[in-house]
């Protein structure tokens, strides 16, 4: 039989690579459909579910609303409700009209740079980066223009980078505070020094402030207490434990509000109504407390995890602040992370992420390993890690 080809595919499909991680996901469940138990350190999402408010709520709404198509721009009642939280948990006032509920996170990137870039136009990011913010980009014919950060930096750009990198053809930057994969900050004086840097050059600032909530010891802040003129990007997948619900939103500037929208009507229509009523209830104080509470979870995940790995040997240069990742050094283990996943698997039943994912910068060398498991499991996870050879 003739192999299937694809006569017609665009240019941008060559530099789109699939999640890797995906290989070892499948791999986990090939083993765990053979009758092996596997240890999950992979998965970006909490394990925890929807709060019970919101899922009622959600409910209430299918039963009792027609749910038609909402405004683009999201439920007016929400975008209020988002505004009110910036001002209850931050002391920023974000007014509701700048506030654009989208479908999930993604939907948001997807409008921002749509609004923003075009072909041959370049965005500067950070590398090692969550690997969609490089293909967001290469969506739309601009190109990606990865900084490679180490941990003297904390894995987070600088101004200092900023000045060094832009030319001709860059138009912005995308930055993530906490990240994906290192669960590192931006410290404030620095965010104000890189917006101060992209100001001074007519450039744009998206930030990805998605595990904002998800901040452990210092008290984090959102860049919007710092600038009007950027863009900011937030979930309810991940502080709100709504992963599959597909809801994030996005905080633009003034001017670029009826830009936005046209993107939205277009391109989405409206986000998801069932979702939207159901996120209604996640600002509701008795649901509030839940999320701090599992907060606190993870904050005692992590202060597990990370002295445990560095006890079987792995490094982990820089304690993540927020998020719920590690991105940890396997250079005593293997010269491979990628092979050396695929071992960990394989022989202790654990499964992590390989750092190809996250860029080109030293991959080689990092995983990520979520602690999005309950601590009984995760010590499980550990357990079997210091069985392996070498450990």
């Amino acid at each position: 039989m003739n192999s299937i080809s694809n006569p017609i595919v665009a240019a941008r499909m060559a530099d789109i690579e699939p999640f890797h991680v995906m290989e070892v996901q499948e791999r986990a469940h090939k083993l765990e459909a053979q009758g092996r138990r596997i240890v999950h350190m992979e998965i970006g999402q909490p394990d925890f579910p929807a709060p019970p408010q919101v899922v009622e709520a959600a409910i209430d709404a299918m039963r009792s609303r027609s749910l038609g198509y909402t405004s683009s721009l999201g439920l007016p009642e929400l975008r209020a409700a988002i505004a009110n939280f910036y001002v209850e948990r931050y002391g920023v006032a974000v007014p509701a009209e700048r506030i654009i509920v989208t479908v999930g996170a993604s939907g948001a990137f997807l409008l921002a740079l749509g609004a923003l870039v075009g072909a041959g136009d370049e965005v500067l990011m950070s590398d090692p980066c969550y690997p969609c913010n490089r293909h967001f980009v290469r969506i739309f014919d601009a190109r990606p223009a990865s900084i490679p950060v180490d941990e003297q930096r904390n894995f987070q750009l600088t101004a200092a980078d900023i000045r060094q990198h832009w030319r001709s053809r860059t138009r912005g930057v995308m930055l993530a505070s906490p990240s994906n994969p290192t669960g590192t900050t931006i410290p404030a004086p620095e965010l104000r020094a890189i917006i101060e840097e992209v100001r001074g050059r007519g450039g744009f600032i998206i930030a990805d402030e998605i595990y904002l909530g998800l901040t452990y010891g210092e008290k984090f802040t959102t860049a919007l207490s710092l600038s009007e003129q950027i863009f900011v990007v937030n979930s309810f997948s991940k502080y709100f434990n709504m992963t599959g619900w597909r809801l994030g939103w996005m905080v633009a500037p003034e001017s670029y509000l009826r830009e936005v929208e046209k993107l939205a009507q277009n391109l989405f229509i409206c986000p998801p109504a069932p979702a939207q009523y159901g996120a209604l209830a996640a600002f509701r104080p008795d649901a509030l407390a839940l999320l701090e509470n599992r907060r606190r979870e993870f904050q005692q995940r992590r202060d597990y995890m990370v002295p445990a790995l560095k006890a079987l040997g792995f490094s982990v240069p820089v304690m993540p602040q927020g998020a719920f990742y590690i991105y940890a050094g396997v250079e005593r283990f293997a010269p491979d992370s990628h092979e050396f996943a695929l071992q960990v698997l394989d022989r202790a039943g654990v499964a992590i992420t390989p750092g190809l994912d996250f860029g080109k910068n030293r991959p080689e060398r990092f995983v990520r390993i979520a602690y999005t498991q309950a601590l009984e499991e995760l010590q499980e996870g550990i357990r079997r890690l210091g069985k392996m050879p070498g450990a």
